[in-house]
């Protein structure tokens, strides 16, 4: 039985239509008569303020793993790579604020309240054996000090250091949540197994089945292993949406032949 059970995220509802809708809408800042209510990043956002689209990196992929070799995180569960804000152009910047590089991802979370996320993500955004923190640490620091609506003085007036962390690991983790990808896969009676193979379009028209729209998937030596889902938000990290399309590009996986290992056979 899957582990995933929703936690303040949007359900699939029709495919046309899936969206996930931030939790810290009450925490967002007040800015309602300031920024339009229908900015959607990557579209026409001239003239907008930065603190209510995300630019320039509108592009937002949430991207998952499959570790097998070595089984990183849940048999029955893909994990967290990250949420990355990519250019429109699928061109990005990486550690734009080091200012902003916490000490200890873990100290923040729990300053800011976040200790039931915490737990949740010692499971399903794991690193190497005891290197969780430092991976979170390196998702923040190369890619969330880059979204623009959740800079400094984007921030709430008068919140806590690192509430912009909170926001950041919220979100992707949200997002995550409301993409099970092994479901996904599994509904259309792929599983792991040593032998069977797969081409690309089984494995991405079972995933646009589910979600409905096409991912982008990568992999390792012919094995599975990663999957990005591609976005753009309306609103901010604190109280946006985010709005799913089709992935610009299929990723490095071959035509035919793939591989999707068990977790438990490299255990």
């Amino acid at each position: 039985m899957t582990r995933f059970t929703p936690f303040l995220v949007c359900a699939l509802l029709a495919k046309a239509s899936l969206a996930i809708q931030s939790p810290f809408t009450n925490l967002a800042r007040q800015a309602g008569d300031v920024c339009p209510a229908d900015a959607l990043s990557c579209q026409d956002v001239s003239g907008v303020d930065s603190c209510c689209v995300e630019t320039p990196g509108g592009q937002l992929l949430q991207t998952q793993l499959w570790d097998f070799k070595p089984a990183k995180g849940p048999a029955d569960s893909w994990t967290v790579h990250g949420l990355f804000p990519d250019h429109c152009d699928g061109t990005f910047d990486q550690h734009c604020d080091p200012s902003r590089n916490y000490p200890s991802i873990r100290n923040v979370l729990i300053e800011n309240g976040k200790e039931d996320l915490l737990e949740w993500m010692d499971e399903f955004w794991v690193g190497s054996i005891g290197q969780n923190e430092r991976f979170w640490s390196n998702e923040w620091n190369k890619h969330g000090t880059c979204m623009s609506t959740i800079a400094p003085n984007c921030m709430p007036e008068g919140s806590n250091t690192g509430l912009d962390a909170a926001f950041y690991f919220q979100l992707a983790s949200d997002a995550f949540k409301s993409l099970p990808t092994y479901e996904f896969l599994s509904s259309a009676g792929i599983e792991p197994d040593t032998t069977k193979t797969y081409s690309l379009e089984e494995l991405t028209s079972a995933i646009k089945g589910a979600h409905g729209f096409l991912p982008a998937l990568s992999c390792k030596s012919g094995a599975l292993n990663s999957i990005s889902y591609y976005f753009n938000m309306k609103g901010t990290v604190m109280n946006g949406t985010l709005i799913p399309f089709d992935a610009p590009k299929r990723g490095s996986c071959p035509k035919d032949g793939i591989k999707y290992l068990p977790k438990t056979s490299w255990i």
